[in-house]
């Protein structure tokens, strides 16, 4: 499983620790990944992704897991996130039929 946010996209960042005497030896900068699961209005259901805390925080000011993936581009999402919309608007079609 990739060190991926499945919402915003953050991943794993490359530096350097810098000690006293300036040596420097390569470090990884991992993301605040949490495995959560969020409620899908549409869904019905809790719906389980890996995401970062700045995730979670940029769905609940968009309104939700629902609000935010149908109104972001398809381009932006992950794959993972990809799937759960696909499932939210089909849902969602079912509902208005």
């Amino acid at each position: 499983m990739s060190r991926r946010c499945a919402i915003t996209g953050k991943g794993v960042l490359a530096g350097n620790n810098v000690s006293h005497a300036n040596n420097k030896t390569r470090r990884r900068y991992l993301p605040n990944l949490q495995e959560t699961a969020t409620y899908s209005e549409i869904l019905g259901s809790m719906v389980k992704l890996r995401v970062s805390m700045q995730g979670l925080r940029t769905i609940e000011h968009n309104g939700g897991l629902d609000a935010y993936l149908l109104g972001t581009a398809n381009t932006r999402l992950t794959a993972d996130a990809l799937k759960v919309k696909r499932q939210i608007e089909k849902a969602k079609e079912a509902k208005a039929a």
